[in-house]
């Protein structure tokens, strides 16, 4: 797995890149604007310009775009849903001017409405927004909630549903976020526990579409449902949790992103530094690709081989 981070962009976009090679990451993460906005300034051509050629110079293997808060795909108010459509389509677009491989966006919440319509619309939003963009090459991942409130897609069967809903399946895909994981109720923190949600993954999703991680521990315990994001091996889910997820072959073309707290005020990131140093001192030696692996639970899985 590629490891980095959620990096802020204050400073500029290059910069940002700068920031997440100076602390060891292999992946960066950003807001391309505000996430409290519904519409951020233009990025300029110049600044997209200077984002990608930093890319390329600092030599990190995987990018994404978080989407802004306000966004709910699944809204029944229609008001409310026509905003957010018009505003995913905006972080499509900016996300595709930045050159980064993935938008990440939380599904939505159904309000009330229940599950079913609350997919309903997700479908309807997803396909709607793919239409006005065609050409994209910006893959859209849905995260896994938590499962508070009314939140969609916090089961696997939920996320698996929201996938077949979407018409042109190569724009989207799915991140797990490891936090969101346990306050769900789900506990990997063992090979056996990591390989029978291995084994959900594969039957509700499959495995190949996840296509990114966030690695973040709990602050509160399994089942809390929860979204509290807890520094590597300070909350519940502990260091050696970790272990099983980063081992996995499946992920070794992967990126995962740091989300964990900073300290107040905190600037270069050397909070960040001190998580990545705690799961890269869990890896073990990448299994050979084309060879079978043995997976969590015992059974021998190919490795992947592209």
């Amino acid at each position: 797995m590629w490891l980095g981070a959620h990096v802020g962009i204050s400073e500029g976009l290059p910069e940002a890149v700068s920031s997440a090679r100076g602390i060891g990451c292999e992946a960066i993460q950003i807001f391309s604007k505000s996430p409290q906005m519904w519409k951020g300034p233009p990025i300029a051509g110049d600044a997209a310009e200077a984002f990608r050629g930093a890319m390329k110079r600092e030599g990190l293997r995987s990018s994404a775009v978080h989407h802004g808060y306000l966004i709910n795909l699944a809204t029944p108010k229609r008001p409310m849903l026509e905003l957010s459509r018009r505003t995913f389509v905006d972080e499509l677009q900016r996300a595709e001017l930045l050159g980064v491989e993935h938008l990440i966006f939380h599904p939505g919440a159904h309000l009330g409405s229940g599950a079913a319509a609350g997919l309903v619309a997700l479908g309807e939003s997803l396909n709607w927004a793919f239409d006005q963009t065609p050409g994209l090459r910006v893959k859209a991942l849905l995260e896994n909630a938590a499962g508070q409130g009314t939140a969609m897609c916090a089961t696997f069967a939920e996320l698996g549903e929201a996938l077949r809903r979407v018409t042109d399946r190569s724009r989207v895909g799915v991140t797990l976020d490891t936090c969101h994981l346990f306050a769900n109720g789900i506990d990997f923190r063992t090979p056996e526990g990591y390989g029978a949600m291995i084994d959900e993954v594969e039957r509700e999703v499959g495995t190949k579409e996840v296509r990114a991680f966030h690695l973040n521990d709990a602050k509160a315990d399994l089942g809390s449902h929860l979204d509290r994001h807890e520094n590597i091996g300070k909350g519940f889910i502990g260091a050696e949790g970790f272990r099983p997820l980063l081992n996995d072959a499946r992920w070794t073309d992967r990126a995962g992103y740091l989300e964990t707290p900073l300290a107040e005020g905190e600037k270069g990131y050397a909070t960040y530094a001190t998580d990545l140093a705690a799961l890269r001192a869990l890896l073990e030696v990448p299994a050979a690709r084309g060879k079978a692996v043995v997976g969590p639970t015992g059974r021998r899985r190919p490795a992947r081989t592209n």
